[in-house]
């Protein structure tokens, strides 16, 4: 299992969240700033079995707007080891 942790700008939030929980992803949102895009940001954590990761990865590529400015990046992700997932 892996952690996709993926940040995109704010005006992509709401196409990101839809198209991942449209295909069956579950998704936590966290509103973000600063750092890495120095805007306001939308942080998702997306939990998913290994052989999904490219899926949930290519959703998020396919709605991200492409910026104006070539050396603008659309999207940051983190992909993680998830050692243990437990549910209550």
């Amino acid at each position: 299992m892996k952690l996709i942790i993926a940040i995109v700008n704010d005006t992509d939030s709401e196409k990101v969240i839809h198209s991942l929980t449209a295909e069956d992803f579950r998704v936590t949102f966290i509103a973000s700033t600063g750092g890495f895009l120095r805007r306001g940001h939308s942080t998702f954590l997306v939990g998913v079995n290994d052989d999904r990761v490219e899926a949930a990865i290519q959703i998020v590529k396919e709605n991200t707007s492409v910026p104006d400015n070539p050396e603008k990046k659309r999207a940051t992700f983190f992909v993680l080891n998830v050692s243990q997932y437990i549910q209550i």
